[in-house]
């Protein structure tokens, strides 16, 4: 019996001499190379997309740039313009032309050689969170009666002028809106001043003049033969200003 064992590995030993050998410096398995005390050596690949691996790879010919060929990264970010600029919302701008509006006596027509739609949005907005803070939503009204009032101011003008009617509505409605800055200080005045008293109607007149006088000056000296119906024009815009005044009041 002993020997039909030994027999059967005898016979077995040409399938073993027939097995294919591990080279030198390599696990059996195919594991790797093994190094000079019997360690696993394997190849280090890097993650780096920047760096070349030390394979075959070729390296990468340029590095990424965003915006720009410069290729610094981000860098090239640096010479955009700033966001309100690129918006044309100048804010040192609105800032001087919200303080030559509030000056009743003085008013710098200069400043408002350029006409622009963001001050006078910002404007409405104020006006529109003081009467939230009162207890009135008029968002939409806000906004829709400076556009009818612009289109009202605009339409008698250019009817009294004739010929000479060179208003444009993008001035008209740059002027409404800057001279709504009294009316915005009015309404958050009264915030503080109880009911429908005595006091806050003279508060309301006041604020009329003051923002009938500061737009029918800059509409007289900006716009061409505007002096000549200077009167004329003040009568609208004071309807324009009162229809605001009733909602601070009212």
């Amino acid at each position: 019996m002993r020997d039909d064992v030994a027999l059967s590995f005898d016979g077995a030993e040409p399938f073993r001499g027939q097995r294919p050998r591990a080279p030198a410096g390599q696990m059996a398995g195919g594991q790797g190379p093994m190094g000079r005390n019997g360690a696993s050596v394997l190849p280090f690949m890097p993650f780096d997309l920047g760096a070349p691996s030390s394979g075959n790879v070729a390296p990468p010919s340029g590095r990424l740039s965003y915006g720009g060929g410069s290729g610094n990264g981000f860098g090239a970010f640096e010479d955009e313009l700033p966001l309100l600029e690129e918006l044309g919302i100048n804010i040192p701008q609105i800032m001087r032309r919200t303080i030559t509006v509030l000056n009743p006596f003085r008013v710098n027509p200069d400043l408002h050689e350029d006409a622009d739609l963001s001050g006078p949005i910002i404007f409405c907005v104020l006006f529109g969170v003081c009467q939230l803070l009162a207890g009135k939503l008029h968002f939409g009204v806000i906004l829709g009666w400076t556009t009818l009032a612009s289109l009202f101011l605009y339409m008698v003008f250019n009817l009294l002028a004739g010929k000479n009617g060179s208003l444009d509505l993008y001035r008209c409605v740059s002027l409404v809106g800057y001279c709504l800055i009294p009316m915005v200080l009015f309404s958050a005045l009264s915030i503080f001043v109880p009911g429908r008293g005595l006091v806050k109607l003279i508060m309301a007149a006041v604020t009329v003049l003051w923002c009938t006088r500061s737009c029918t000056s800059l509409m007289a000296v900006l716009v061409p033969h505007a002096d000549e119906h200077k009167v004329l024009v003040a009568y609208p815009c004071g309807l324009i200003y009162m229809a605001f005044s009733l909602l601070v009041v009212f």
